[in-house]
């Protein structure tokens, strides 16, 4: 062989070397680690997936040794992908990929981007993500089988290697040496990673089995339809969700400051107007998306924070929150869905009489961001549509407010209620904003933009509150979950604030023994309650 041939085949080992390497030692969560840490330091690591699967390779015969190298290579391909998939979830949801759990949500990713982004954007990202899928895995196989076949060629060298790496991994690990805090120089984390997936498999199973259990337990199932809701006899009630709304939009320097005076101003002047507040927190069932788990947690009073749940429970007939205004027979109840862009049979569920999606809210205008419909054309479209209807009886609304949807640019704004239109209004705007593309490049612009949404969608909605609200409308509004780790970092809490803006002082003397902080903006100290206890809490207070 030539001199350049023989480094050429170096070369291709080595690089065979460096991939299975940096497969087995990567950190999933290597975009989490403590503040000041060094990413390259975290891969000063002794695998011992590594150290264990040549010894037994250069024992095995040379047909055994490449099928069984073929085999581990799949394996640790497979589990490579799932580590990628890892560290995108956890930079979004805070959490790792479940691979039994998780498979429809990437569905939502794909139309996240497509919303976002537009369809070529995201027709491209999963052609790439496919491909790249397939190369890590056939890539890994290659690469495993590569290195067992030249150390076979070198097995002298290859077994005094395994006993000094089977030395110094057993050494390390008894000393605990690690140059990153939680990230140990005794590598195991293929083995971990692989482990904890296959038990995912029976914690599903036992998952599915305790949720049967907690959602046949109903307090409410069989109450008695006069019995429901007879505190809010009469009243208007509009329960609305703002997208991203956390507790840190509130309480963090980096990202409070548009909102807390907000929400101080807008107390004073709905305290003009004859209204009052009381605020709290709900602790979400999710981080960084995942909406319509919190949607369901609060409105049947179950916890849940996986597909499963959710899918079980929305094919049931558990009482939800505005089911139970059904159930009352005193109100007509509607769903304003405008992040809805396809058939949505959940509806029926939710005891919805009416529903308005994406399609039916009569929007003509650009989309900003992911948000189809910008939050005031949400908001002045059920009002022509319903609220102000003549002859109406009493109303329960449930209104999702998607204009603090990630990614946060562009923005609409705030103009006369007057002038909405068709939505003809919002080119100019959309014109003029910045696209996402831009925002994204700097984590301190896209904190802003964050910022500003949430501001808008609170903001419209005081101002609605404001100019069609009257004696008999209660608001109850709160954020489904907190943004992603670029907006709040990695240790913030699952909090979400919650309001109930009354003008009538009666409905506010009913949760006077929740201890709620008086105003828009709920006190550092108030009660923070999981969110599936606020739909057996309301029912409560509000009960005849």
């Amino acid at each position: 062989m030539s001199r350049k041939r023989r480094a050429a085949a170096w070369a291709v080992t080595g690089l065979a070397g460096l991939f299975v390497f940096l497969a087995l030692v990567v950190p999933d969560q290597v975009t989490r680690l403590p503040a000041g840490s060094s990413p390259w330091a975290a891969l000063v690591r002794v695998p011992v997936e590594a150290v264990a699967a040549l010894a037994v390779l250069l024992v095995l015969p040379a047909r055994a040794r490449g099928i069984t190298a073929g085999v581990l290579g799949a394996v640790l391909g497979l589990l490579t992908v799932v580590k990628v998939v890892d560290i995108g979830f956890f930079s979004v949801l805070s959490r790792p990929f479940d691979p039994v759990l998780d498979w429809p949500l990437l569905a939502d990713g794909y139309r996240f981007v497509d919303g976002s982004y537009g369809g070529g954007t995201a027709v491209a990202a999963a052609v790439g993500a496919v491909l790249l899928a397939v190369g890590v895995l056939g890539g890994m196989v290659l690469a495993v089988q590569r290195l067992a076949s030249v150390a076979a060629r070198h097995r002298d060298a290859a077994r005094g290697t395994v006993g000094v790496a089977a030395v110094a991994w057993l050494a390390l690990a008894l000393l605990g040496t690690s140059f990153v805090p939680g990230v140990y120089v005794a590598s195991d984390s293929a083995a971990a990673l692989a482990r904890d997936n296959v038990l995912k498999v029976p914690a599903a199973v036992r998952d599915r089995q305790a949720f049967g259990a907690e959602v046949a337990t109903d307090a409410f199932k069989d109450t008695a339809p006069a019995s429901l809701l007879g505190g809010l006899r009469g009243k208007d009630v509009l329960l609305a969700f703002v997208e991203s709304y956390g507790r840190s939009a509130i309480e963090d320097p980096k990202l409070n400051a548009p909102i807390g005076g907000l929400l101080a101003t807008g107390t004073k002047q709905l305290a003009a107007d004859g209204y009052a507040a009381r605020s709290g927190f709900l602790t979400s069932p999710t981080a960084g998306g995942g909406s319509w788990l919190a949607h369901s947690t609060l409105q049947s009073g179950v916890w849940i924070d996986n597909e499963q749940r959710y899918r079980s429970l929305v094919a049931g007939d558990r009482l939800t929150l505005t089911g139970a205004f059904h159930k009352a027979g005193a109100w007509q109840t509607v769903g304003v869905e405008p992040g809805v862009t396809y058939a949505w049979p959940e509806g029926q569920f939710y005891g919805y009489d009416r529903v308005y999606d994406s399609h039916t809210l009569g929007y003509h205008g650009p989309v900003f961001g992911w948000g189809p419909v910008p939050d005031q054309f949400t908001l002045k479209s059920f009002t022509d549509e319903e609220y102000k209807r003549p002859g109406r009886g009493p109303l329960a609304a449930e209104v999702t407010l998607v204009s603090s949807h990630m990614p946060w640019a562009p923005l609409p704004s705030m103009v006369g209620w007057d002038q909405l239109g068709d939505g003809s209004v919002y080119q100019a705007q959309h014109a003029r904003g910045r696209p996402a593309e831009e925002v994204w490049k700097d984590p301190a612009d896209v904190r802003a933009g964050y910022s500003q949404s949430i501001a808008y969608s609170i903001g419209t909605l005081l101002s609605w509150v404001r100019t069609y609200g009257d004696d008999n409308l209660v608001l109850v509004f709160l954020g489904d979950h907190q943004p992603p780790p670029i907006v709040v970092g990695d240790g913030a809490s699952r909090d979400v604030p919650v309001t109930i803006v009354a003008h009538d002082p009666k409905v506010l003397d009913r949760i006077d023994s929740w201890g709620w902080t008086p105003g828009l903006k709920p006190d550092p100290q108030a009660p923070v309650w999981p969110m599936d206890d606020f739909r057996d809490r309301f029912l409560t207070a509000f009960g005849r």
